[in-house]
């Protein structure tokens, strides 16, 4: 049973986070708070004191407990991410190999002595030159997904991509279906336009499709967000009958699919995706971050042919176009053969960092996939997830919590480590920090 305390800062971690409890508020002293919970005072100190250490609240001597302000909470998702120099991150992926500066600069050397090198001064049309649209097409098809080159649109990224689609398709208001766990940057983003998100509970392999049925019944939902290829944070990759029956509820219930495949490029032969079996309704975004360099900034949209002028529009008033000097790169890498040999290279990589995660975290829980850059970690009941995060912290070491990816009502204790950014070395060294962390927080 959950110790009273850990029932209490749980209920005020909640009024805080959901703004009931506003920053700045003064909370009963500690006598108060112990009279009117029927608690010790010993006991109501140790509330405060959990409370405080995962960042909630902050006391002040002879004034009393405030409540802090956590609108931008560090880690949270696309928010922020300032990271010191001398702090080990498993919160963001950027994935490198050896060697990719060196091939950048030769690249660059090969467009500055060849083609028409001042067209780049000049302005492209909004969805990026139907050359590059192409060779990007042949790229991403396959195991029967043919985009034809004309729905695909070159973008800023693949958070420009659903920032795009967002803005072309969908108002403020609209209800969007997402899974209870989901990417942050569509969080941030569903803030950003107002969306109302509706989290589809989880199964182990999936999210739970009877229950988006359910829920499209009793709501007016305009669109579903998905990963079925290497969900993030989860880890799942939904079969061919998951993503049928999802592309028939969105038939029934005339949604619109927002598929994002970032990290499918990791599963090496995944069932088609969503946008196969439901090519009318199923926007498909994807980028050349993590398979590529997160630096490069270009992602691509392949929508259906009538929502296409509706993203171009966004993009225009978003970017114009995508700079074709990245473009020109990165469709140049597609074409030479680099960007397949870079996905093969940390398919391998991510595989390797798995076994190592396995090794270090031990007996713990996780909850992945063997080529995922990242992985879950629920914690024990009585673990509180921001009070690891904020001890980790201290010892140079930035995770994520639940709470930038979770769209249901109460945040499960979890962490969400980032397995990517790091070498292998200082990754196996921070994973026994992390698991030492989490142990002494078990049994304190």
């Amino acid at each position: 049973m959950k110790a009273r305390y850990k029932t209490l800062v749980d209920n005020l971690a909640q009024a805080i986070r959901s703004g009931t409890l506003a920053a700045g508020t003064r909370l009963p002293t500690h006598r108060f708070l112990a009279a009117e919970e029927h608690i010790s005072l010993a006991t109501a100190t140790r509330v405060y004191t959990e409370l405080e250490a995962m960042g909630l609240v902050s006391g002040e001597t002879g004034r009393g407990t405030f409540v802090r302000d956590i609108s931008l909470p560090a880690g949270h998702g696309v928010d922020q991410h300032v990271i010191a120099t001398d702090v080990t991150d498993l919160n963001f992926n950027y994935p490198a190999l050896p060697g990719q500066g060196e091939l950048l600069r030769e690249a660059l050397r090969q467009m500055a002595t060849t083609g028409d090198i001042e067209s780049h001064l000049r302005y492209q049309p909004h969805a990026g030159r139907l050359t590059d649209r192409e060779i990007i097409a042949r790229h991403l098809a396959g195991n029967g997904f043919t985009p034809e080159a004309e729905n695909v649109l070159i973008v800023n990224g693949a958070q420009h991509g659903l920032t795009v689609t967002v803005m072309g398709l969908l108002r403020p208001g609209d209800v969007v279906a997402v899974d209870a766990l989901t990417y942050s940057g569509f969080k941030a983003l569903a803030a950003l336009y107002h969306l109302e998100l509706v989290a589809i509970p989880s199964h182990p392999d999936g999210p739970d499709l009877d229950a988006l049925r359910q829920l499209c019944a009793r709501r007016h939902v305009r669109a579903v967000y998905t990963m079925p290829t290497l969900h993030n944070p989860l880890g799942w990759v939904l079969d061919r009958n998951q993503r049928k029956t999802l592309a028939e509820i969105a038939r029934v219930h005339d949604l619109l699919i927002i598929e994002d495949t970032a990290y499918a490029y990791l599963v090496q032969r995944p069932p088609p995706p969503v946008a196969f079996y439901a090519p009318e309704r199923t926007v498909y975004v994807t980028g050349f971050s993590k398979n590529v360099a997160t630096g490069l900034r270009v992602g691509t949209v392949i929508c259906p042919a009538q929502h296409r002028p509706a993203i171009e529009r966004a993009i225009r008033s978003t970017t114009w176009n995508t700079p074709s000097l990245m473009t020109t790169l990165v469709c140049g890498w597609i074409e030479n053969g680099t960007v397949s040999r870079f996905e093969a290279l940390k398919r391998r990589d991510a595989r390797q960092r798995q076994v190592v995660a396995k090794e270090c975290l031990g007996t713990l829980t996780c909850i992945t996939h063997p080529v995922s850059y990242f992985l879950w970690l629920p914690l024990a009941e009585d673990v509180r997830a921001e009070r690891v995060v904020s001890a980790l912290m201290d010892s140079n070491i930035s995770v994520s919590s639940a709470a930038p990816f979770c769209t249901s009502v109460n945040v499960p204790q979890a962490l969400r480590l980032a397995l990517g950014s790091v070498s292998i070395e200082v990754l196996r060294t921070t994973l026994h920090k992390v698991r030492e962390t989490i142990e002494f927080e078990q049994y304190r």
